[in-house]
């Protein structure tokens, strides 16, 4: 009878070894993952994400569902994502607002370096200052020149308060002395249709989602805001050509509640990671004026960490305030 024990016990460790595998194998995800964008559709945030998710819902099996959560320049979106479980199936679009609503907002509910686990970066791209066809200024030059004879006068748009889009505008204002009024949306898309209306004048967008009206003629870019010459349009000069030292980037990347299994966040920094490397993709991104920043999540995590401290000054010095 105990030999018997013994062989059954054997027997039901050998049946464990063997299942140890499947189970190991069983692989993440397991369901769909909502990745939130914390802006409305059509902007670049949106446009980015929704290339990624593609990508990732065919390379995981899973779908990759974004989830557009606007409001609260940027808040409310990110609130939502960093109260979700940390199990895996929520992402946040991680943008500039991050870094810059850490020193715009005085009582935030979360701390995006505390609360964010870093996953992976995506691209970087310049915006572009741009104007409607019929505004007088053709160049960098001649619009500070007509808006200091306009003071109060020119309406700067932003796709809202706190966003990349509003701080280049705030920066180009602390130093060219242009006194504009700010006019905040509610995403890149409504700011994009009033400045193709004319209701307002002159709008910092984030070049992914202006690249089309303006090769199509219905915007007209004066200048990109990286420190370089955009690749994609050679032709068009930097602000910093005009404006020296000026120069303002929009970053995006994937973040998820802190917590979340690192093993989860690994698999989608590596799936990442292969789409960034991907001549497709990557041919894909540059017409749309991003280059890729690809890396470890901790890498991310130090483009957040810098980010941060970088508008932190720039707040501080424009004296921004939110709408």
């Amino acid at each position: 009878m105990t030999r018997l024990f013994r062989l059954i016990a054997l027997s039901l460790l050998g049946l464990a070894a063997m299942a140890q595998p499947a189970l190991a194998a069983d692989p993440y995800p397991t369901r769909p993952i909502k990745w939130i964008v914390p802006y409305p559709p059509a902007g670049t945030t949106d446009v980015l994400a929704r290339i990624i998710a593609q990508w990732l819902t065919e390379k995981l099996g899973q779908s990759v569902v974004v989830e557009n959560k606007p409001g609260a320049g940027n808040n409310l979106g990110t609130e939502a994502a960093l109260t979700a479980p940390p199990d895996g199936y929520t992402m946040l679009l991680v943008n500039p607002a991050h870094g810059i609503n850490a020193t715009l907002y005085k009582n935030l509910n979360f701390n995006v370096i505390r609360d964010v686990a870093p996953v992976a970066g995506l691209v970087r791209t310049p915006n572009v200052m741009e104007v409607t066809p019929s505004f007088p200024a053709k160049t960098v030059a001649e619009f500070i020149a007509y808006c200091k004879a306009n003071p109060k006068k020119i309406n700067m748009a932003s796709s809202g308060s706190g966003t990349s889009v509003h701080m280049s505008g705030e920066l180009f204002k602390s130093m060219t002395g242009c006194d504009m009024l700010h006019v905040p949306y509610k995403g890149a898309g409504p700011a994009l249709i009033d400045l193709m209306g004319g209701q307002v004048d002159v709008l910092f967008d984030n070049l992914p989602s202006s690249v089309g009206h303006i090769k199509n003629g219905k915007l007209r870019a004066l200048a990109v805001t990286s420190q370089e010459r955009e690749p994609s349009m050679p032709q068009l000069p930097t602000v910093g050509e005009t404006v020296p030292g000026y120069e303002a980037t929009a970053w995006f990347g994937i973040g998820m509640p802190k917590g979340t299994p690192r093993e989860f966040i690994d698999k989608i920094n590596a799936e990442v990671n292969r789409a960034l490397a991907d001549p497709k993709m990557r041919e894909r991104l540059a017409e749309l004026g991003g280059k890729p920043i690809a890396g470890t999540p901790e890498d991310f995590g130090k483009v957040i960490a810098a980010e941060t401290a970088k508008w932190e000054k720039v707040v501080i010095s424009s004296g921004a305030k939110v709408e």
